[in-house]
């Protein structure tokens, strides 16, 4: 199969397409053709070496953490989808033909290929983050970083389940997240100020999903490291906030599936690329002021 795959941390130019051999599906897995795939950032965190020591890499690798596609081969134990069903889901080394998904649920018909291919990873950070930090229904949450995959993720959840929600983003993004429900702030500094003025009563959470350095801040704000998560920030354990990088939040894909054929969940797409492009849509990624998500999209599908 054609993946694509580097062979040695670096930029992006490490990145190319190669032959690889096929994956097939373990007990409890499926195996789908790829029709999209998402980047994230932990893969190119991944592929630069960014986090080597925390997530060593067998050399060549083939980056993705998720994908949407068709069932072909289905593993052990597994009775909810069929050969031929359409899926999206968790799985590793995602962006090539084929894929093995760890966790999956039916492709929502409201979403297409590419927010489907873009979903599992965000849905299962911000279900994870929302968990941990576990606000309730009438509280009100700070998402520093609202407009980005994981952070408008997070602000859905967070709003279908009757809490406030208060984002930052920058001004271009302030439209995107008035019409998710939310209320929009400006990040960078005066952020307690700003955020005061819009949350007279306080503010009862707080979660970093661009790991900028917003941390202090964002205790000041909650008036607790205890009541602060981030996704991204390595320093988190300095300020006594807590840092959550390992998957636990299997059921927050379907989730985000049930509340988009809701209308209450949508996937905004920044860029679509080829395989071949792999080393673009990376680049975009890393240079972290895409508008949505980015994805590899396979051609002829």
């Amino acid at each position: 199969m054609l993946a694509v795959e580097y062979a040695e941390y670096g930029d992006p130019s490490v990145l190319g397409v190669a032959t690889m051999p096929e994956p097939h599906a373990g007990p409890g897995q499926v195996r789908i053709a790829v029709y999209a795939a998402g980047v994230n950032p932990v893969d190119w965190k991944m592929r630069s070496g960014e986090l080597k020591d925390l997530m060593p890499q067998k050399l060549p690798a083939i980056p993705g953490k998720e994908a949407a596609g068709v069932v072909d081969e289905i593993g052990e134990g597994v009775d909810a989808v069929a050969v031929g069903d359409q899926v999206f889901g968790l799985g590793t080394a995602t962006a090539a033909q084929f894929a093995v998904l760890d966790h999956f649920a039916p492709k929502p018909g409201s979403l297409d290929w590419s927010q489907a291919g873009g979903l599992a990873f965000v849905a299962e950070t911000a279900a994870r983050a929302l968990e941990i930090l576990d606000p309730s229904p009438g509280q009100t949450l700070l998402i520093d970083g609202a407009a980005g995959g994981v952070g408008s993720a997070a602000a859905q959840f967070a709003l279908a389940d009757g809490i406030a929600v208060i984002g930052t983003a920058g001004e271009s993004n302030h439209a995107y997240l008035r019409s998710l429900g939310a209320e929009p702030t400006t990040y960078g500094p005066g952020l307690p100020e700003r955020v005061a003025a819009l949350a007279p009563n306080g503010v009862d959470a707080a979660l970093d999903t661009v790991g900028k350095g917003s941390l202090p801040d964002l205790v000041a704000i909650t008036g607790s490291p205890d009541t602060v998560v981030t996704i991204a920030d390595l320093s988190a354990a300095e300020h006594g906030v807590r840092l959550t990088t390992k998957a636990s939040a299997f059921d927050a894909p379907a989730k985000a599936a049930r509340l988009a054929e809701e209308g209450k969940f949508s996937v905004r797409i920044a860029a679509e690329f080829t395989l071949a492009d792999a080393a673009k849509a990376h680049e975009i990624s890393q240079g972290g002021h895409a508008m949505g998500k980015i994805v590899l999209r396979l051609t002829g599908v």
